[in-house]
C-alpha cells in the first residue's frame, strides 16, 4: 500500500510539473506568437476570460470550439506520449491519465462556473484576472508556483 501511495504522490508531483511547464513555456511562451499552434490559448482563451470575468463560453459550444478541441487533442497526445510507462508501471500510467482528465475537468469548470473556480482554485483565477497573467501557472494546484516563486496572490 505504501508503494502505491508513493507512486500516486510521484505522479501528482510530476503531472503538476508538466502542467506548470506546458502552461508557461508552450501556451504562454510559444502561444503569444499568433503563428504558433498554441496561439489559441493566449489569443482566444485569455482574451475571452479577461473580457468576461474569467468565463470562457467556448467550453459550452457544441460541437466543441477549435480551441477546446486543441486542448483535448493536446491532452490525449500527452497521455499517448507517456504510454511506454504503461509497460513499466501500469499504476503510475493510470495515475497520470487520471491527473490529465482531472486537469481538463477542473480547467473547464473554472471557466464555466466562475464562482466555483474562484472559490476552489483561486490561483487559477489570479492567473487570468490578476495584473500579471504571466504568473500562477498551476491550474489544478499551485505547488510548482510556490516552489518556483511564480505564485502571486491578487484576490
Amino acid at each position: 500500500m505504501l508503494f502505491y501511495s508513493a507512486l500516486f504522490l510521484l505522479a501528482f508531483v510530476y503531472a503538476n510539473l508538466l502542467e506548470w511547464a506546458i502552461h508557461k513555456y508552450l501556451f504562454h511562451g510559444a502561444g503569444k506568437n499568433k503563428k504558433s499552434s498554441f496561439a489559441g490559448h493566449w489569443h482566444i482563451h485569455h482574451k475571452l476570460c479577461r473580457k468576461n470575468g474569467n468565463a470562457d463560453k467556448t467550453y459550452k459550444d457544441f460541437p466543441a470550439h477549435p480551441s477546446v478541441k486543441q486542448e483535448v487533442v493536446s491532452l490525449l497526445a500527452l497521455v499517448f506520449l507517456h504510454t511506454p510507462i504503461l509497460f513499466v508501471s501500469p499504476f503510475f500510467f493510470g495515475c497520470l491519465t487520471y491527473f490529465t482528465a482531472r486537469y481538463f475537468y477542473i480547467h473547464r469548470r473554472c471557466h464555466v462556473d466562475v464562482e466555483w473556480g474562484k472559490r476552489n482554485f483561486p490561483w487559477h483565477y489570479d492567473h487570468h484576472m490578476g495584473k500579471n497573467q504571466d504568473a500562477n501557472w498551476g491550474v489544478t494546484n499551485p505547488l510548482w508556483d510556490y516552489i518556483l516563486k511564480t505564485r502571486i496572490k491578487y484576490f
